[in-house]
C-alpha cells in the first residue's frame, strides 16, 4: 500500500495540473485573508458568472489547440452570431433555445469558412484567422453601421435560474443560464474529448497528423469538426454574454482572444497539439477569475491586472517546461 500511494503521489506532482491548483489554492487562501469580501456568497456567484464566457469559448479553442490547430477569429464569429441572433429576437420573438440555435448555427458556418481556408490553402492557421477575425469584423461593422442592439423581451432580460434560494445576505441565489450553460459546454466537451473516438483522433492529428493521416484519419473532417465547435461555441458564448449586458455592442467582444489563449495556455495545452486536459484548462480559467476577482476587490488599478496576469502565465509556462524538461531526462 504505500508503495502504491508514493506511486500515486509520484504521478501526480508530475502533472502540471498539480502546481496550477496548488497555485489557485494559495492565491485563494491570500485574498481570503485580505478581504472580507471574497469569501461571501455573492462574491462566488459574481465569478462564476463573469467567468462564463471565457469558460466556454476556452473549451472551443483547446479543442482546437489539440488537433494542432489555433483560431483567432472567434470574437469576430461571437459578435456576428450575437448580433444576427439579436435581430432575430428583437424583431420576431422566440426562446433560448431558438437564440442557441441561432448563435451556433452562424458559429458553425463561420468556423467551417476557416477550417477550408486553412487546410486547402496549408497555410499557418493562426495567419488565416487573424485574417478572418479582420474580415469579419469589418464585415458585421459594415452592415450594422456599428449600431448597439437593446431592448430584448422580458424572458429574454429576465434569463433562467434554477435551486433558487435566500443567502444569509438577503438577496436571492441560484443557478443562472451563464452557470448552466457553462456546466453544460465542460460536461459535453469533457465526454468529447475523453470518451469518444473523434476525441481521441483529434489527439492523434494534433500529435502527429502524418501518422494519423496513414492510419485513415479523415483531417479534412476533422479540421471541419473542430473549427465548427469553436464557432458553435463562440456563438453559444455570445447568448450568454447578451444576456449578462442586456444590449449587444458589435465591438463588445474583440480583444477578448488574448484572454482565452492565455487560460487555455495557462492550463498546460500545447500550442503544438495533441498535449493537453480539459481539467487544466478549467483551472487555468479559475486563476484567471479569481485573480481578476481578486484585484479588484483590492482596489488595484485595472491596469494591473494584465501585469499580473502576464507575470502568472510566464511562471506557468516555465513550470510546464521544466517539468517536461525533467520527465525527458528521466525517460532518456
Amino acid at each position: 500500500m504505500p508503495d502504491q500511494i508514493r506511486s500515486h503521489w509520484g504521478a501526480l506532482v508530475k502533472r502540471h495540473e498539480f502546481y496550477l491548483a496548488v497555485l489557485i489554492g494559495l492565491i485563494v487562501i491570500g485574498l481570503g485573508m485580505r478581504s472580507e469580501d471574497f469569501f461571501t456568497l455573492g462574491n462566488i456567484f459574481d465569478m462564476s458568472v463573469s467567468s462564463a464566457i471565457l469558460g466556454i469559448m476556452a473549451c472551443g479553442l483547446f479543442v482546437v489547440l489539440i488537433a494542432g490547430g489555433i483560431d483567432i477569429s472567434f470574437p469576430a464569429t461571437a459578435a456576428i452570431a450575437q448580433y444576427v441572433m439579436a435581430t432575430y429576437v428583437l424583431s420576431i420573438g422566440g426562446n433560448f433555445v431558438i437564440a442557441f440555435l441561432i448563435a451556433a448555427v452562424v458559429g458553425i458556418v463561420l468556423g467551417l469558412i476557416n477550417a477550408v481556408l486553412v487546410y486547402r490553402l496549408k497555410v499557418p492557421a493562426i495567419i488565416i484567422t487573424i485574417s478572418t477575425l479582420n474580415l469579419f469584423f469589418g464585415l458585421l461593422i459594415y452592415f450594422s453601421n456599428g449600431e448597439w442592439l437593446y431592448g430584448f423581451p422580458d424572458w429574454f432580460m429576465e434569463g433562467i435560474e434554477l435551486f433558487t434560494f435566500i443567502g444569509s445576505d438577503g438577496y436571492d441565489y441560484g443557478l443562472s443560464l451563464p452557470i448552466i450553460t457553462l456546466v453544460a459546454v465542460i460536461l459535453f466537451t469533457s465526454f468529447l474529448m475523453s470518451k469518444t473516438r473523434l476525441g481521441r483522433q483529434i489527439y492523434a492529428m494534433g500529435g502527429n497528423a502524418d501518422a494519423a493521416s496513414r492510419i485513415g484519419i479523415n483531417l479534412f473532417g476533422i479540421h471541419l469538426f473542430v473549427y465548427g465547435y469553436m464557432g458553435a461555441l463562440a456563438g453559444i458564448a455570445s447568448v450568454v454574454q447578451t444576456q449578462i449586458t442586456q444590449s449587444v455592442a458589435p465591438n463588445s467582444l474583440m480583444g477578448f482572444e488574448l484572454t482565452v489563449l492565455a487560460a487555455v495556455v495557462l492550463g498546460g495545452t500545447s500550442m503544438t497539439g495533441g498535449k493537453g486536459t480539459l481539467m487544466g484548462v478549467v483551472l487555468g480559467v479559475a486563476l484567471l477569475a479569481i485573480m481578476k476577482n481578486g484585484l479588484t476587490l483590492l482596489s488595484v488599478p485595472s491596469y494591473w491586472h494584465t501585469v499580473v496576469t502576464g507575470l502568472i502565465i510566464v511562471f506557468s509556462i516555465s513550470m510546464t517546461a521544466l517539468n517536461e524538461k525533467k520527465q525527458a531526462l528521466q525517460g532518456a
